[in-house]
């Protein structure tokens, strides 16, 4: 059986906090492989991605380049209204068979996954594996039973970084560099990204 790590998000764009997660649960949990699947409209987010799908599909490709156990999926970008992870997860099985899937997530996700789509049967599907994220209370407790049995904590090194902090700071004209990594920041600085928001 292959393990496979899911990492979804916007990627919008994706930075070098994404890629330390991505790693500390490769090695912590053993997975063989980390996806990175960027969502078209995610569900728990009001507001949807600045940069278009094929955009930040590319900035991932440029991310895991030349990265052995690193893919990029663009299974959800062409999903009509908002992306689950269950509807994505039940297509990985029926393609991929002979993998088993965990999700990787940070800790706001973990807080709201009870209120993910069909998230009992998801659980029945995957495991997740919770990272630790500075500044942030991961609400364990606060999970159902089925929930905290199927999840497992993984710390990472410690950096405050978000998309939208990225984001941000090209509005306001600072720099990103190291931020993202390079060929990423050569692809957003080459083609303007996130000048204006």
């Amino acid at each position: 059986m292959i393990k496979v790590g899911f990492m979804g998000g916007t990627f919008d764009p994706i930075h070098i906090g994404h890629m330390l997660a991505a790693e500390s649960a490769r090695e912590a949990c053993g997975l063989d492989e980390v996806w990175f699947i960027p969502a078209g409209q995610p569900p728990l987010k009001e507001n949807g991605p600045v940069a278009d799908g094929q955009t930040r599909l590319e900035m991932v490709y440029r991310a895991i380049d030349f990265q052995p156990h690193f893919r990029a999926m663009d299974v959800e970008l062409d999903s009509d209204g908002k992306s689950y992870t269950i509807n994505t997860i039940k297509m990985l099985h029926e393609q991929y068979p002979g993998r088993e899937f965990s999700i990787i997530i940070g800790t706001d996700r973990v807080n709201d996954l009870a209120q993910w789509h069909e998230i009992e049967r998801l659980a029945e599907m995957v495991r997740f594996i919770g990272m630790t994220r500075g500044g942030q209370d991961m609400k364990v407790d606060n999970l159902p039973a089925f929930l905290r049995d199927r999840l497992t904590i993984v710390e990472m090194p410690q950096i405050k970084l978000s998309s939208t902090d990225v984001r941000d700071r090209r509005a306001q004209g600072r720099s990103i560099r190291f931020l993202v990594p390079e060929k990423v920041y050569s692809f957003i600085t080459r083609n303007g990204l996130y000048e204006s928001q």
